[in-house]
């Protein structure tokens, strides 16, 4: 075996904030050799991050604290303890020797500057070039990381790049100086099925090709069977296990692990409830193969003579992209084309396709959020098409959507409670605020949330807390209608899995009529009675979810089933469903 170009010992990080410390990272051993890939997984808190961002020296001074352990980085023969480095050793280190990829690059990257002005910066900080050396590097880069007219692209801002085109910005800047270690933080975890696919595809070519050792954190186990040698599986900064991918996959030794691998959607039929980590941690289940022994939800009943509770005939959402001098459109971006379907009273249909293909855009238009170009929308035998704000308000009760990110969706300045409240208030629902109390409560309660949480505010909750506290904030109207746009996306699996078994526990309790937008086929295929796939604002086919999965008639329909991450792997062994 190679020497490591990393190595992790006895590594403690804590936080220290106003309610005390709190460990992040326990007692954590970890090494990283030459060319290897190592997959760092578990949910978020698990450590992932703050280990990434400790390897860095990126933490704050003033808020984290390291009671033990040290990073030792192997140079040329040379040992460097990471965490007694001086500053100005470590600032020409980061970028250099080892560059990290964010997970947002939107955030990572300066809205002011162009990407080839920021790229070219860590190029001007590391490497001593001329200016022509430094941008004839910078459209090289480009180039490589396969960024459409390299040439002329550095000279847009991140707003004008799409999020797979930003992350390969991103991944530029990471690669401008060769280094010896590539970070890459859940780069991929917002992205489509298949930009996904080819940004793994890209850094696995990047890394063989340059020899690079990689540490690629992430929560999808799917990702991790594509792309990883080895894999170490974080639970509450603890290393739970640790070894090839093969073997972990294959034999888990961890509860925790079992749990990961066990609560993916695409492992599971329509029909079966989702197991969870606590299932596993409580010792409730003995073997991550559960596909024939997990207990069944009652079905749904969604039978082809339900009565039609929407209709969308050849609906159409454009918007001018171009205008004359006196401002008439001249040119137009078709969200949405020529699109007609109709929902069943009861059923739940699944919204596929990649980012840009219109699926928010429809979903946002049925619930007359978005101006409508052309077409119909008839909701129980009334068109709102063209209904004036007075005449939608009785419907906007009955039709609710779920936000994509549940953060921005609510108010930072106003309690949860207040959140759910608020729907409540402005429809006349409740008389008195004991009595509006009581019913927040209830939808806390129903959602799995505890009446103490009634005034706590958003910050103050996790990702899947935040999602639930919206799925009731939805349903406190007692809607017919809900459209969940993108509601489990950027979850863990485990948390993913809690709040699949939630909404479809909801429905038998509430009766909705859903459309989940997903870029997920696999997600989709699990929670839907029949599935629609999107392409470029057109609907390319439809039909029953199980038939759509396993039976693609269309050539991109398989492209999305087949950029699944784990597809073509055979590392789940008999678990896949």
């Amino acid at each position: 075996m190679s020497l490591p170009v990393l190595a992790i010992r006895n590594l403690c990080v804590d936080f220290t904030s106003s309610a005390g410390k709190h460990r992040a990272v326990d007692h954590l051993n970890l090494h990283l050799q030459k060319g290897e890939m190592l997959a760092i997984v578990g949910e978020s808190g698990s450590g992932k991050s703050v280990t990434a961002l400790s390897i860095l020296r990126l933490l704050s001074d003033t808020q984290v604290s390291y009671p033990s352990g040290e990073i030792i980085f192997f140079d040329e023969n040379e040992e460097t303890d990471l965490l007694q480095l001086p500053e100005e050793a470590m600032q020409s280190l980061r970028g250099q020797k080892i560059a990290m990829v964010f997970q947002e690059p939107m955030t990572a990257l300066n809205p002011v500057y162009t990407c080839g002005d920021q790229v070219a910066e860590a190029i001007r900080r590391h490497l001593d070039l001329n200016e022509t050396a430094v941008q004839q590097k910078v459209v090289e880069l480009f180039r490589q990381v396969q960024l459409p007219d390299p040439e002329k692209i550095g000279s847009r801002y991140p707003h004008q790049l799409s999020g797979g085109q930003k992350q390969r910005v991103m991944i530029a800047m990471a690669m401008s100086c060769h280094p010896t270690v590539l970070i890459c933080d859940e780069p991929t975890t917002a992205l489509d099925v298949t930009v996904q696919q080819n940004m793994l595809k890209l850094i696995k070519e990047l890394q063989l090709q340059h020899q690079m050792a990689v540490i690629f954190i992430t929560h999808d186990l799917g990702v991790v069977a594509e792309i990883a040698d080895r894999v170490a599986v974080l639970y509450r900064g603890k290393l739970l296990e640790e070894g090839n991918v093969r073997e972990i996959f294959q034999h888990p030794s961890s509860p925790y692990t079992k749990a990961l691998l066990a609560c993916r959607p695409a492992l599971h039929p329509k029909g079966k409830r989702l197991p969870v980590v606590s299932d596993f941690m409580d010792g409730k289940m003995t073997t991550n193969r559960l596909a024939s022994s997990h207990d069944p939800i009652e079905q749904i009943k969604t039978t082809g003579t339900a009565n039609t509770i929407l209709e969308v005939k050849n609906l159409c959402v454009w918007y001018p992209v171009k205008r004359s001098f006196l401002g008439k459109p001249l040119a137009f971006m078709k969200a949405v084309d020529e699109v007609s379907f109709v929902v069943k009273e009861g059923e739940t249909l699944g919204l596929v396709g990649e980012s840009g293909c219109g699926k928010t855009t429809l979903g946002r238009t049925l619930l007359g959020l978005n101006p409508v170009t052309s077409g119909s929308i008839i909701y129980k035998g009334q068109d709102l098409t063209h209904a004036s704000p007075k005449q939608r308000m009785p419907f906007r009760r009955d039709m609710q959507l779920i936000f994509q990110d549940p953060y921005s969706s609510l108010n930072p300045r106003i309690t949860i409670g207040e959140a759910i409240a608020e729907p409540l208030r402005v429809h006349g629902l409740v008389k008195t605020r004991r009595e509006e109390k009581e019913r927040v409560i209830d939808l806390l309660e129903k959602v799995q949330l505890e009446p103490a949480h009634y005034a706590r505010y958003p910050h103050e909750f996790s990702g899947g807390q935040r999602q639930r506290i919206v799925i009731a904030r939805a349903l406190a109207l007692q809607p017919s209608f809900i459209v969940c746009d993108e509601s489990v996306s950027a979850l863990d699996v485990s948390v993913q899995a809690q709040v699949l078994n939630l909404l479809n526990d909801l429905k038998r309790v509430f009766s909705f009529t859903a459309i989940f937008i997903s870029h997920d086929l696999s997600v989709v295929k699990y929670i839907s009675d029949r599935i629609m796939v999107m392409r470029a604002g057109k609907i390319e086919e439809s039909g029953d979810a199980e038939s759509v999965y396993h039976q693609p008639q269309t050539a991109y329909t398989k492209q999305l089933i087949d950029a699944i991450p784990g597809m073509k792997t055979d590392l789940f062994g008999s678990q896949r469903g």
